[in-house]
């Protein structure tokens, strides 16, 4: 029996995900940046930094490793050229890390966000926009963005490919005012004869 898909629209390109489960009551549209290639990451890229545009962006930050690619093709599109990686895989460059506590939907172990402390003065002071794949709880975002503010940057946006469900809106509070996405996504719940149902918004 085929994987059950969604039909989804980011921004001007189409894309049916695969629904895998999370667990008994919960499933979601997998997106995995790093299986769509260049093109899919470089014109999600571009339609993202043009939402962007107005705000004055001086910086783009990721969080490791999914929101790379887009982030590196918004860099590209603001006609940037800095942009700063959150890590959450202790590397020998990041022994002195400030360091942030997440949790993220699809990791069920507790992480730590890094970000190398060399490269502070490249976000000090500056208007930066935190991008990532997809924001689901908020819960990578609100460490992202203490982390960041942390450290004396000023956030002024977070980009996404697509928002998941709603409970990122309680997460962020008044942060989520900041998130400008391409598309969204519903959450799933099984329904026991092999397909899903979406989850209506709280």
């Amino acid at each position: 029996m085929a994987r059950p898909t969604y039909h989804c629209v980011i921004g001007s390109q189409e894309l049916d995900l695969p629904i895998v489960e999370l667990s008994q009551d919960t499933a979601i549209a997998l997106l995995i940046t790093v299986d769509l290639g260049l093109r899919f990451c470089e014109v999600a890229g571009a339609e993202l930094a043009a939402v962007l545009k107005d705000l004055d962006v001086e910086v783009v930050a990721s969080v490791a490793t999914m929101g790379i690619p887009i982030a590196i093709e918004v860099t590209r599109h603001l006609g940037l050229d800095q942009y700063v990686i959150l890590h959450k895989t202790p590397k020998i460059h990041l022994a002195d890390a400030v360091a942030e506590p997440v949790r993220s939907i699809t990791t069920d172990v507790p992480q730590r966000l890094l970000f190398d402390r060399e490269r502070i003065g490249t976000v000090k002071g500056r208007r930066v926009a935190l991008i990532d794949d997809v924001v689901s709880t908020g819960g990578s975002c609100a460490a992202a963005l203490r982390l960041l503010r942390g450290v004396g940057a000023e956030p002024v946006a977070i980009g996404a490919i697509v928002s998941e469900g709603d409970a990122w809106r309680r997460t962020l509070g008044d942060d989520a005012r900041r998130i400008r996405v391409l598309g969204e996504l519903p959450l799933f719940r099984p329904a026991g004869d092999g397909t899903y149902v979406t989850v209506p918004a709280a």
